[in-house]
C-alpha cells in the first residue's frame, strides 16, 4: 500500500527483455535504499514492483508482459520515474490510499501554466469516469492529486511547483501517456451500492 506522496525520482538505467517481460535496473535518485530488501515493494510511476536485487546502490525489479501491457513508461532507458517505497502502519497518511494497481491509461490534453500553478487535464478511459469526482482523489504516474473539474470524459488538476519539483510532471505535454489509478474507495462504494441495489449479487 503506498500515499501517493512521490519520495524521490529515479532513472532506468537498463532495461533487459526476458520472456515473462522486462528487467529493470534503476538509479534510486534521493531514494534511501538502506531499509529496503528483496522482496519489497516499490511504487514506480504508481506501478506496484518487488525488488529483486539491491546491487551498487542501485535495484531491480520484474515487469510482466501483463502490466507492460496496461501501464505507461516502464520500457524507456534513460527514463525519470516517480518512486515511492510501500507505507508502513505508522507512517502519515499524506495523500490518499493507493494500491499501486494501474486502473488504465490516460492521454495528456492540456499542461499550462495557471498562475504560479500548472493546470494539467487528462482524457481518462470510459471505464474509469465514474469513479472520478469532483474534489476526489486520483493518483497520476504516482502521485496522488485532488480533480479539481471534470468536463465530458476529461479531468482536470492543479500542479503546485512543489509537485513539479519533485516529481516527473514537469516533464507533460499534451498527447503523453500517464498511469491512471482512481481512489479505491470509490471502488468500495460502487461494489455497495450494486449489492444493495441488487441483493442477489451478493450471494
Amino acid at each position: 500500500m503506498f500515499t501517493g506522496i512521490v519520495q524521490a525520482v529515479g532513472e532506468l538505467k537498463h532495461v533487459a527483455s526476458q520472456e515473462s517481460g522486462l528487467r529493470l535496473n534503476i538509479a534510486p535518485g534521493m531514494l534511501d535504499l538502506r531499509d529496503v530488501n528483496t522482496g519489497d515493494s516499490i511504487a514506480i510511476n504508481g506501478v506496484c514492483l518487488t525488488v529483486t536485487t539491491l546491487v551498487d546502490g542501485m535495484f531491480s525489479v520484474d515487469v510482466s508482459r501483463e502490466t507492460l501491457s496496461c501501464t505507461e513508461g516502464l520500457d524507456k532507458r534513460g527514463g525519470r520515474v516517480n518512486l515511492e517505497k510501500a507505507m508502513r502502519l505508522s507512517d502519515r497518511l499524506g495523500g490518499h490510499l493507493v494500491s499501486g494497481h494501474v486502473d488504465g491509461i490516460g492521454a495528456v490534453v492540456t499542461f499550462k501554466p495557471d498562475g504560479e500553478s500548472y493546470l494539467l487535464a487528462i482524457k481518462a478511459p470510459a471505464s474509469l469516469l465514474k469513479y472520478i469526482a469532483k474534489k476526489g482523489s486520483i493518483t497520476v504516474n504516482g502521485v496522488s492529486l485532488t480533480v479539481n473539474a471534470i468536463t465530458g470524459d476529461e479531468f482536470e488538476v492543479n500542479l503546485i511547483p512543489h509537485t513539479l519539483a519533485v516529481t516527473t510532471l514537469s516533464a507533460l505535454e499534451a498527447g503523453a501517456k500517464v498511469n491512471l489509478e482512481v481512489d479505491m474507495l470509490a471502488r468500495y462504494v460502487e461494489r455497495l451500492m450494486g449489492d444493495r441495489l441488487n441483493p442477489q449479487s451478493a450471494g
